[in-house]
């Protein structure tokens, strides 16, 4: 298997973990508008940031970031390290790091080996509006207002295990994907060989791997930072937890994700979890996923649906082809089986 597939809710109560531009004196959360009604959501950008930030409280040294360009117009930007090799982070989220308009050669980029959709409601909701007061010690008051919302968020997300710790080299024929290290990086790599990184062929193109060890380390990491993610905007008015409260994963085999209408909503009656729908997309890619599908669903969240998804699925519950656990300990066992080298077969792509 390559890829690992999935889908994870993250149940809001009256909440707003992710803001939008507000007003003079509003913030506000952010929504979309789905056929003309509002679908609250946190952005990729903010849940990715939870989860590097969760790695870092594991042990992992963040790639540090330096802000350059103007201090105002259009000319800011921000870039990490842009070092794969030595951060964690810059290796699993991706990044890009622009040289001069005359110098292409300092330009590096990679594609991010993890992916994940937005965390959208999964029916419509109005945000609330809370308005405030602030009156201590001051003679005239000061007016203000936020929103915040309950709901239950999904997102798919997608982690391409062959790519983690694998990068190519530029190309002069300008083909492949960009998860590429400049020269000066490729060099860097070079000296890391006598560590273990060695030259492969990837996807087509030459390209430099680092030893099984850092890249199992480095899978695992990103599933332990999941299993315990947390943060986002007004904790201190409106504190919630953030670990998923329910996650689908499954081993595949392409870059398709079969579980994008398992988890879904339907408006009125708000969240879905439809065995059937799982069941008939497994039999659709039969060869191309393997067992066992991890489903992780916290005690006391959406009881009638889990009694009505094991019904559904009774007999591949019973046959061990589906397992349901809390999401914590799904995504912790996990990882210690990549960590064992139980799983190595996912960091090499599949023969077809």
């Amino acid at each position: 298997m390559a890829f690992l597939a999935g889908k994870m809710v993250l149940a809001v109560e009256a909440g707003a973990p992710n803001n939008g531009r507000g007003e003079e004196t509003k913030a506000k959360v952010k929504y979309a508008r789905v056929r003309g009604k509002m679908h609250p959501y946190i952005s990729a950008q903010a849940a990715r940031r939870w989860a590097r930030d969760g790695m870092v409280e594991l042990g992992a040294v963040p790639s540090p970031v330096e802000r350059v360009g103007k201090a105002q117009g259009k000319a800011q930007k921000a870039n990490t390290a842009a070092d794969p090799v030595r951060y964690a982070d810059d290796d699993l989220f991706g990044y890009m790091r622009a040289g001069a308009k005359k110098d292409d050669a300092a330009t590096t980029l990679r594609d991010s080996p993890f992916m994940l959709g937005t965390l959208m409601s999964v029916e419509p909701v109005y945000p609330t509006e809370d308005f405030g007061v602030m009156s201590r010690g001051v003679t005239e008051p000061v007016l203000h207002g936020h929103e915040f919302y309950t709901a239950d968020l999904a997102a798919p997300f997608l982690l391409d295990v062959p790519r983690i710790g694998t990068f190519t080299l530029p190309s002069d024929k300008g083909v492949g994907r960009p998860n590429y290290l400049s020269q000066e990086q490729a060099m860097e790599v070079a000296k890391a060989a006598q560590a273990g990184a060695v030259p492969v062929d990837f996807r087509g193109q030459g390209a430099v791997r680092l030893p099984i060890e850092e890249r199992r380390h480095r899978a695992a990491l990103l599933l332990e930072s999941l299993a315990h993610l947390s943060g986002g905007a007004k904790q201190a008015l409106h504190y919630g937890d953030r670990v998923p409260s329910l996650m689908m994963l499954v081993p595949f085999k392409g870059g398709i994700n079969p579980l994008a209408n398992c988890i879904d909503g339907e408006p009125g009656s708000g969240l879905r979890v439809r065995g059937k729908v799982l069941l008939d997309e497994l039999k659709a890619w039969e060869s191309e996923w393997e067992s066992p599908v991890r489903v992780g669903w916290r005690p006391g969240f959406r009881d009638e649906l889990r009694e009505a998804f094991r019904k559904d699925c009774a007999q591949e519950l019973d046959e061990g082809k589906i397992v349901i656990e809390h999401p914590r300990t799904m995504l912790r066992d996990l990882a210690a089986e990549i960590r064992e080298g139980k799983l190595d077969g996912w960091f090499d792509d599949p023969e077809r």
